[in-house]
Parts: structure tokens; C-alpha cells; sequence
């Protein structure tokens, strides 16, 4: 048995099981642009944040950070965890989101 594991893991043979799990439903949603000047940005934070985290991240962030908070969070989002956000999106997104929360 063991020389068959151990020519198993040398050939790669070994492979584990995908992890599958069920996401929770989410218990917070985007609140609504003040504004049609903040159209974009709530479009483009539904369309991209939710990918990876639930709302909830954004609602429990402490109120009124402004503007340089939400820069830097869209920023880190994009450069850290590579989350595929055009620039455009990117100050639209961080725009809507000092301006709502």
C-alpha cells in the first residue's frame, strides 16, 4: 500500500476533493443613490463587490469616513485582492460609497 501512495504522489495521482459550501443569504443590501449622479457607482458596487463579500462589509463600516476612506478601500480591493474593477468603476464605485455611507 505505501509504495503505491508514495508512486501516487510522485505522478500527482492524489488529488483532494473540491470544498463546496453554501453561501449565506445576504442580510443587507446597497442603499439607494441620493442621487442619478450616483447611478453609476451603486450599479457598478452591485455588479463587483458582492462577488466577493456580502454587503454587510460595507453597512457595519463606521458612518462618514469620506471620500480618501473609500478610495483606499476600493484601491485596496483592486490592488490586494485583484478584484477585476475598471478604473472608472473603481471612482464610481468609492464615490457612491462616501456619499452614501
Amino acid at each position: 500500500m505505501l509504495p503505491a501512495l508514495i508512486a501516487a504522489g510522485l505522478t500527482g495521482a492524489v488529488l483532494a476533493a473540491p470544498v463546496r459550501y453554501d453561501v449565506p443569504e445576504p442580510t443587507a443590501q446597497f442603499r439607494a443613490p441620493k442621487d442619478t449622479a450616483h447611478q453609476a457607482g451603486f450599479e457598478a458596487a452591485q455588479g463587483n463587490c458582492q462577488t466577493c463579500h456580502s454587503v454587510d462589509y460595507i453597512a457595519t463600516q463606521p458612518p462618514g469616513k469620506g471620500k480618501a476612506f473609500w478610495e483606499a478601500e476600493v484601491s485596496k480591493m483592486i490592488k490586494i485582492y485583484h478584484a477585476p474593477i475598471d478604473e472608472a468603476d473603481g471612482r464610481a464605485i468609492a464615490t457612491y460609497l462616501s456619499d452614501t455611507y
